[in-house]
């Protein structure tokens, strides 16, 4: 079993970073492609970026390319979110997920393991 915790969310206005964690544990942690998902009060839980288990691939949402980053430290089993230029439509319940298989995130209902979410509110 694979155990994910997410840290960093937080109040920030308009046009500010923060920095969101996820650490996984777990006797099978390590090599999992990791990522994050977010919802919005109201709206479907959507996908926002992704990476493999080396690092070497990643993948993002439209709607956050060239704003967040992600990244991962493999020998802290610990994958980042940085978001920059944040606006209000950014708000939302941010989540880590993992799986074994990088090309899930496409489909949120074969992804293995989820964490319990991190609130990101960003004001106007």
């Amino acid at each position: 079993q694979v155990q994910l915790v997410e840290s960093g969310g937080g109040l920030v206005q308009a046009g500010g970073s923060l920095r969101l964690s996820c650490s996984a544990s777990g006797r099978t942690s390590s090599g999992l492609a990791m990522g994050w998902f977010r919802q919005a009060p109201g709206k479907e839980r959507e996908f926002v970026a992704i990476i493999s288990g080396s690092g070497g691939r990643t993948n993002y949402a439209d709607s956050v390319k060239g704003r967040f980053t992600i990244s991962r430290d493999n020998a802290q089993n610990t994958v980042y979110l940085q978001m920059n230029s944040l606006n209000p439509e950014d708000t939302a319940v941010y989540y880590c997920a993992a799986d074994r298989i990088y090309s899930n995130y496409r489909d949120q209902g074969r992804l293995d393991y989820w964490g319990q979410g991190t609130q990101v509110t960003v004001s106007s």
